[in-house]
């Protein structure tokens, strides 16, 4: 009696075939595939764009300086039609009037390891002066065709080029400025 209950219930059962099954496996090993080049692609794209943008950054951070000292300065390079790479000094003197000092200020742009360096001297009436280094930018390409400077019709022309590099993939940002220092 149990025979026959048994021949039913088996008749009964569906199960899947071996196809239905390889071409289940087969769609889910296409959608991981798609998936995990989408996730790869989002990852590299990120980090392109977080290079860039750190490329960018050092190169705003350099002319901010650069430009801040150029249009203080009375002291600069002689002007010239070639251009020329850093170091870069410029020179100015301050003067305050509540309190009557003359601030002589020195400062020379340097790049090192990639690194731009500022260094200012600062010496109040002639006293002995107090020197202050400042990293201002880092990844700066130091190639005289890259990174240069030069002082032509009364301006300083000057371009910044940084080089970030994470593996292959490398990221360069360069910019061109000109300013007009104030008068002597």
């Amino acid at each position: 009696m149990m025979l026959p209950r048994i021949r039913s219930i088996n008749r009964n059962q569906r199960g899947f075939t071996l196809v239905e099954l390889l071409v289940v496996l087969a769609i889910e090993g296409i959608l991981a595939g798609g998936i995990v080049a989408v996730i790869f692609t989002v990852t590299n794209v990120s980090s392109r764009s977080t290079d860039h943008m750190t490329a960018i950054k050092q190169v705003e951070n350099a002319a901010h300086w650069l430009s801040r000292d150029a249009m203080m300065a009375q002291t600069h390079p002689s002007e010239s039609d070639n251009y020329s790479s850093f170091p870069l000094t410029l020179a100015w003197t301050d003067w305050d009037y509540t309190t009557h000092n003359t601030t002589e200020n020195n400062v020379v742009y340097t790049i090192e390891n990639g690194n731009l360096r500022r260094t200012q001297e600062v010496s109040i009436n002639g006293g002995l002066p107090s020197t202050t280094v400042t990293v201002i930018a880092q990844y700066i390409d130091p190639s005289l065709d890259m990174t240069h400077y030069r002082f032509k019709n009364g301006a300083l022309e000057f371009r910044i080029c940084a080089r970030v590099q994470q593996g292959s993939t490398v990221m360069v940002e360069a910019r061109e400025y000109k300013v007009i220092p104030r008068p002597s």
